[in-house]
């Protein structure tokens, strides 16, 4: 069977300082035509930091789309031409204020593969060694740390939600049962 879609024409719709959204006609594989609404975004990368008692360092932040604080692993935006790891060693030292002696690399994965444009690149820091966080001008965020199993508790009872977060304390979990 035949999936693919074919791009007719492309309209720009808006661009900003972190999105593109575009309007897509496209021909369908049964010959009709449709419109697909397009959300480009360059990316990101989101950090499971564990010290060696299996404690996960967590950001706490307001997340105005959703008009409600968010617990979430540090995570940010892919720069201009930036590889995914050195976008991780950043957002973690000017999130949280650590660094680490070893990266492992989960994965990455597509936020909303409906809609939007936007892959998401997962890592696990260990061996961290704690300095001081240099946070964006707007940028405000509690970090606190909360042991990896309770965070794999709290995905089992849906009381977190934000997608990276689950995709990587979930990666971070099954990785580090299967070292042992």
């Amino acid at each position: 069977m035949k999936l693919r879609e074919t791009t007719i024409a492309t309209e720009k719709i808006y661009e900003g300082q972190i999105i593109t959204v575009r309007k897509d006609t496209v021909a369908l594989p049964n010959g009709g035509k449709s419109l697909r609404e397009i959300v480009e975004h360059p990316g990101g990368v989101a950090v499971v930091a564990i010290d060696e008692n299996e404690m996960v360092y967590m950001v706490r932040q307001y997340r105005h789309a959703f008009g409600d604080v968010v617990m979430e692993i540090p995570a940010g935006k892919l720069d201009d031409g930036e590889e995914p790891n050195d976008c991780c060693v950043r957002e973690l030292a000017e999130e949280t204020g650590l660094s680490a002696g070893r990266y492992d690399y989960l994965g990455k994965f597509m936020l909303s593969p409906g809609f939007c444009k936007e892959w998401i690149h997962i890592y696990l820091a260990r061996d961290l060694s704690i300095g001081k966080a240099h946070l964006d001008p707007d940028e405000f965020l509690e970090v606190i740390k909360v042991p990896l199993s309770q965070l794999v508790a709290m995905i089992m009872d849906n009381k977190l939600q934000d997608a990276k977060t689950v995709m990587g304390i979930l990666k971070a979990w099954v990785m580090i049962r299967e070292e042992k």
